[in-house]
């Protein structure tokens, strides 16, 4: 009977020594993935090297835990951030589909050149699409140019802008202008929103 307790003993003591050194690896492990840290890295000669890696192993492991926690939900944050960034940059650019942010869709526009003058066409999400129509007509007069009609539709989810003007200037590369201005404007509108 005292055989088998000093058996069970020694049993119970392998267990635990086996579990504590799994346990050991499993942090080391945690530990080296970890970037080192702007507070224990200001080394410039050797013996500031040696110091600080002393100090990093002298902190206590619930100390070191707590900076991978750190870590890794500050690592978290940042990648929403960037996914967030990455989606509206995306929209903005045409390329993704993100229902929540149809706000910031770039309008599709064509300016049409005729003789007697320029007809706009800009095809907008409904969001907003007041001031979008406000935008163009004033960039269309900023221009030199002289609105004669203007008018907006709202059809399901887009807004159709139609502004026709007549040439006051020469006429010459008046539709490049008025189409850039545009483009400008919306563009600076957008990055505006997104950040």
């Amino acid at each position: 009977m005292e055989a088998s307790r000093v058996s069970a003993r020694l049993d119970r003591k392998t267990v635990e020594k086996n579990r504590r050194i799994h346990m050991k690896a499993l942090y080391a492990k945690l530990l080296s993935l970890l970037p080192a840290s702007a507070s224990k890295v200001p080394v410039s000669g050797k013996t500031e090297e040696i110091t600080a890696i002393r100090n990093f192993v002298a902190a206590t492991l619930p100390n070191q835990l707590d900076e991978a926690i750190n870590y890794i939900k500050a690592t978290q944050e940042t990648l929403e951030r960037m996914k967030k960034r990455k989606k509206q940059l995306m929209w903005c650019a045409g390329i993704g589909k993100d229902e929540e942010n149809t706000c910031l869709r770039m309008p599709k526009m064509e300016v049409q050149d005729f003789s007697s003058g320029l007809r706009v066409i800009a095809i907008s999400s409904t969001c907003d699409h007041q001031l979008k129509f406000s935008e163009t007509v004033r960039i269309v007069e900023a221009e030199g140019n002289e609105i004669i009609t203007a008018s907006y539709a709202v059809i399901g989810d887009a807004a159709f802008h139609t502004v026709e003007s007549m040439a006051t200037g020469s006429g010459i590369g008046e539709a490049d202008k008025v189409l850039e201005g545009l483009k400008y404007a919306f563009r600076a509108k957008l990055i505006r929103e997104v950040m």
